[in-house]
């Protein structure tokens, strides 16, 4: 337990140095006006950590695989397809895409719709209804992504300039006004989510182990999968989709710490998280002068780090 704490504490004080060299290295175009700006930043990147963290640690939890992550539903493909058919149909100078406030709150909603539909329809009393729901999940993630695909081949190319801008995570030009809405919806989530902490470290024991010591499984994966949804939904409404942010960070908190408590997973994956988007934004700002976007090489790095832990496991099988 005293390692961890004090592994803890390492991550801690490395998130901490990350965030005061964002927020103050190399201010230009006066004090006043920068450092505020950069404190948004900051502070939306912190939200996006968190969530995705706490959201994969948990998603992981339940379908006992850690090569799989909330994205595998669908979830980051339906807040494309969200966006596609509103440029598609109404084009950029639409209410829908005007307003901040409506875009996000109509993102958030179709994602969590979408989920909820999604468990409705799968989550019956089968032996294992959670592999049923994954793989309708990839199925239909893979669907809307080429439905995606085909509507933006045909949109008008000024209103596909504008869609891109859209749907690739970025931090440069966070939506401020919705920072304290997306804060608020996480805290929330993270309320609740502390509460049932403990219902996830027996969880991860199996579904039969969790029966046989109290648990009502079936409904604690159901809310547990909801509350994924809300937060990645959140995260992805308020940046951006970033795919493979929760894999890495889930996975090398696993490495990180040798514990079953999820407290100590979800902290740690979060300050893992952090670390990630405050560092590789500053790289992408200070290294790579803007020449590329923190979700460009966190997917890059995040499809490598993949493609390793499927040849461990394949390792391992064999």
């Amino acid at each position: 337990m005293r390692k961890n704490s004090t592994k803890l504490i390492i991550l801690a004080v490395i998130a901490i140095i990350c965030m005061l060299l964002f927020a103050f290295y190399n201010i230009q175009g006066g004090f006043s006006y920068a450092f505020p700006k950069r404190l948004e930043r900051l502070f939306a990147m912190v939200i996006t950590g968190t969530a995705i963290a706490y959201a994969t640690v948990a998603f992981q939890t339940v379908t006992h695989n850690r090569l799989l992550t909330p994205s595998v539903m669908g979830i980051d493909s339906m807040y494309e397809i969200v966006q596609t058919i509103i440029y598609f149909s109404l084009g950029s100078s639409s209410i829908f895409v005007v307003s901040r406030y409506l875009n996000f709150g109509v993102s958030i909603i179709a994602m969590v719709l979408f989920a909820l539909v999604l468990y409705r329809f799968l989550f019956r009393a089968d032996k294992h209804p959670i592999f049923l729901l994954l793989l309708a999940g990839m199925i239909i993630g893979t669907l809307l992504g080429s439905l995606v695909t085909f509507m933006q081949v045909i949109i008008d190319p000024v209103e596909y300039e504008s869609l891109q801008a859209r749907l690739f995570a970025s931090f440069m030009n966070v939506k401020t006004e919705l920072l304290f809405i997306s804060a608020g919806i996480v805290i929330l989530a993270f309320l609740y989510g502390t509460r049932i902490l403990h219902k996830l470290d027996v969880m991860s024991l199996g579904r039969d182990n969790a029966i046989n010591l109290g648990i009502n499984y079936d409904k604690m994966v159901l809310r547990i999968l909801i509350l994924s949804s809300i937060l990645i939904a959140v995260s992805t409404a308020l940046v951006g989709p970033i795919t493979f942010l929760g894999l890495i960070v889930s996975n090398l908190a696993y490495q990180y710490f040798a514990t079953y408590k999820h407290w100590v997973l979800i902290v740690g994956a979060s300050l893992i998280s952090i670390i990630a988007l405050v560092g590789g934004q500053f790289l992408v700002l200070h290294v790579f002068h803007l020449s590329t976007t923190i979700s460009v090489i966190i997917n890059f790095i995040g499809g490598l780090y993949f493609i390793y832990l499927l040849l461990k496991e394949s390792r391992k099988a064999g």
